[in-house]
């Protein structure tokens, strides 16, 4: 457990958490995507949720050493919390898209596909920003996700939203 923590950059047990809820996402994901291939079968289902698993493990190991350089973080563990973040931003903003279309009476039903899915994800994209930096404040990661964010919307040529000067 000790070399656990030196390689993580762990220095109080609280931080623990965030390598195990990473795992638990990671084993959550790979069950996940192991039910769209296999429905049936227990045995089978588990032996391709191991297998994905493991492949997502170390998929997910080769971007935290290719982020690690990137991203200013303090301590190696961060780059798991920030990680925790994206995903629960991303589940979140899809999460409330859907009410807030229902909302304003925009359905699949009374609006051309195309035109429903544009603005879905319009939508979804709006509340992921501001999802995106409430969520990290909770996290303990504000001023990380603000400049990202400020980063991404400069990108995006929407600095003008920005209310501040270079």
């Amino acid at each position: 457990m000790q070399k656990f923590k030196t390689q993580w950059e762990i220095k109080s047990n609280w931080q623990l958490i965030f390598p195990l809820l990473g795992i638990i996402g990671l084993i959550y994901s790979s069950y996940k995507l192991s039910t769209l291939f296999i429905k049936d079968s227990l045995i089978i289902n588990s032996i391709l949720t191991i297998v994905l698993g493991i492949i997502l493990l170390k998929f997910t190991l080769v971007l935290f050493k290719k982020l690690e350089k990137k991203w200013d973080l303090e301590y190696r563990w961060e780059i798991i919390r920030v990680f925790i973040v994206f995903a629960i931003t991303g589940s979140s903003s899809v999460i409330i898209g859907r009410p807030i279309l229902k909302l304003i009476g925009i359905t699949k039903d009374n609006l051309q596909p195309f035109i429903y899915w544009t603005l879905f994800i319009l939508i979804s994209f709006i509340f992921y920003q501001i999802l995106l930096v409430a969520i990290g404040w909770l996290f303990g990661q504000h001023s990380f996700f603000w400049s990202f964010e400020k980063k991404m919307l400069r990108r995006m040529r929407l600095g003008f939203l920005l209310s501040e000067k270079k």
